[in-house]
């Protein structure tokens, strides 16, 4: 029965950690605004709304991207499945951008405060859970995780 468990936790160890954070992965919603005309986004747009690398829409208005906290777990969650990487790995990005007069996106510190910032405010684009999308947001992209709303 020991070697079957050291087998196992042998096993465990070779698989990479991101299959053992994608089993906890939460599905999330990019949204703006319900009636916002909604602009076609692909997993590249979005990395670069979110580094304010892309800062204007098509049709000319200014993008107001919002975060979470970097420790919230949708927020990390988020940077993970856009970027491959943790919110703390995007630091020196940050501090190196901040030098050139460029901010990170501002940092909300709920869902709800998300949905209410974007439904209120033009162009603005955010985050949150597939269970929390309501009437007052449409959703943009979807980034699949594994786990399910539970209500």
């Amino acid at each position: 029965m020991r070697r079957l468990v050291l087998l196992l936790l042998g096993l465990a160890c070779l698989s990479p950690p991101a299959t053992w954070a994608a089993a906890d992965e939460p599905a999330l919603a990019v949204v703006m605004a319900s009636g916002s005309a909604p602009p076609r986004l692909g997993r590249e747009q979005i990395a670069q709304i979110f580094k304010h690398r892309k800062r204007y829409w098509d049709d000319g208005s200014r993008i107001q991207a919002v975060n979470l906290p970097a420790s919230h777990p949708l927020r990390r969650s988020f940077t993970q499945q856009i970027y491959g990487r943790n919110p703390e790995e995007l630091e020196d990005y940050w501090r190196d951008q901040y030098f050139h007069g460029v901010l990170p996106p501002f940092v909300l510190g709920s869902e709800e405060a998300v949905i209410r910032l974007v439904a209120s405010t033009p162009g603005a684009i955010g985050y949150i859970s597939v269970c929390s999308v309501d009437h007052r947001v449409s959703v943009l992209f979807r980034l699949d995780g594994s786990s399910n709303c539970s209500h």
